[in-house]
């Protein structure tokens, strides 16, 4: 029988909302992405991987052998902490053990459970600035009182570091060593050992977000902070440092395979955590992953990287002859990112209306800075551009600018 009540008024669902969630917020990348959706927009928002790189038959037979090799386990629940085959081949790469190595479902779901398990309301999270805005969004729900932390071409100003850690007593520093999001740039050599003495020295835990290293495509590697902080440490254990990356830009991103390499009372907190969450990240996209892991990934890093440094190339050069003077901008030495800072007359986020009626999109700068800040900046993105929209999309954006400037 139906209800013959008169309509009433919908309840106040905001009313009823946690103090968390009221703490959440809605990702400015995802926003605009939703305007780029457009068949004519030249759009270098999005990180997102080149799709016509996708290693699809390769990916297409490994599905196939892991159904043949596990049958209906591959389609079955299993542990949490993932499938053993992946995590041995992680831990034997890093050289620990695979009990050390937690597989999760996206970088994303990373900082999300390691936030739940690590920051507990008012602790002081150190940040770059600007930062990953993924990682804000994820922190952010549980509460942290953030401190930026100065950056230049180096990266992390680590005397700056250094005069923060005598005077703010901090839990977690954040950061993104290798061709950082958003800026592109690379935390040298010198300062990586330097960050990690310094945390060690303070008791304060890092997390090193690393889903770009494999991706260089000039200049020389540095060590890992993890490797760092396992050397200054000496036992796996009690390395200070937890290591997050993912086969998101490698190898594909809809399978969601990504890991957490940290001491084992954090990984133990981890696998409560995801137990609460999602179980356990896909049973079949691990295995399809595991199977790609000796020769399908070293050839489809080396592919990403020679595309991703041509475009790269091709969108500095234009940069070069587009944008009028007094436009800086980061020069990467890999990853998928470069980072404008126009000048201070010029809002990014206003000037985003102007580059959409040219056809072209980018992502404004502000949102990237947990303290505010930022308003003259913008991230661009050269992966998934070809090298003619690249051209079209950096004389629009240069027009932009100039018609700011006037």
């Amino acid at each position: 029988m139906l209800f013959m009540t008169p309509m009433r008024p919908a309840p106040d669902f905001t009313a009823m909302l946690s103090d968390r969630a009221r703490h959440m917020n809605a990702s400015a990348i995802r926003e605009i992405l939703k305007v780029t959706q457009q068949p004519d927009v030249i759009s270098f928002a999005g990180g997102l991987p080149a799709p016509e790189l996708f290693p699809l038959e390769e990916v297409r037979r490994a599905a196939d052998t892991a159904l043949t090799k596990y049958g209906p386990a591959a389609l079955q629940y299993s542990t949490t902490e993932g499938h053993p085959p992946l995590r041995e081949w992680i831990g034997q790469r890093a050289g620990i053990p695979a009990a050390n190595v937690q597989i999760v479902t996206g970088s994303q779901q990373a900082l999300d459970l390691l936030g739940k398990i690590l920051i507990s309301e008012g602790d002081t999270v150190l940040v770059e600035a600007p930062t990953y805005l993924g990682a804000l969004q994820s922190f952010q729900p549980y509460g942290p009182s953030y401190v930026q932390m100065p950056t230049d071409d180096g990266g992390i100003d680590v005397d700056a570091l250094e005069d923060i850690l005598k005077t703010t007593p901090a839990k977690l520093l954040y950061a993104v060593p290798n061709f950082q999001n958003p800026t592109g740039r690379t935390l040298n050599a010198e300062r990586r050992r330097r960050l990690v003495e310094l945390t060690a020295q303070y008791g304060v835990l890092v997390i090193e977000d690393d889903p770009y290293g494999q991706l260089r495509f000039s200049g020389e590697a540095a060590p890992s902070l993890y490797e760092l902080g396992l050397e200054y440490a000496g036992d796996v254990n009690a390395n200070y440092v937890i290591y997050c990356s993912s086969f998101s830009k490698t190898l594909v991103p809809g399978l969601r395979d990504a890991w957490v390499q940290a001491a084992a009372p954090i990984i133990s907190k981890l696998v409560q955590a995801k137990q609460g969450a999602d179980l356990h990240t896909p049973t079949l996209n691990q295995m399809i992953v595991a199977e790609l892991l000796d020769e399908v990934l070293p050839r489809q890093i080396e592919t990403v990287k020679k595309a991703y440094g041509e475009r790269a190339a091709v969108m500095l050069g234009h940069i070069e002859k587009e944008f009028p003077g007094g436009v800086e901008y980061t020069r990467p030495e890999g990853g998928m990112f470069l980072w404008v800072t126009l000048p201070d007359t010029i809002d990014s986020t206003r000037m985003l209306q102007r580059a959409l009626t040219r056809n072209v999109a980018y992502v404004p700068g502000s949102p990237f800075f947990a303290l505010g800040g930022g308003q003259n900046t913008l991230r661009l993105s050269y992966s998934s551009a070809t090298p003619q929209q690249i051209g079209r999309g950096i004389a629009a954006l240069g027009e932009t600018i100039r018609e700011a400037l006037d």
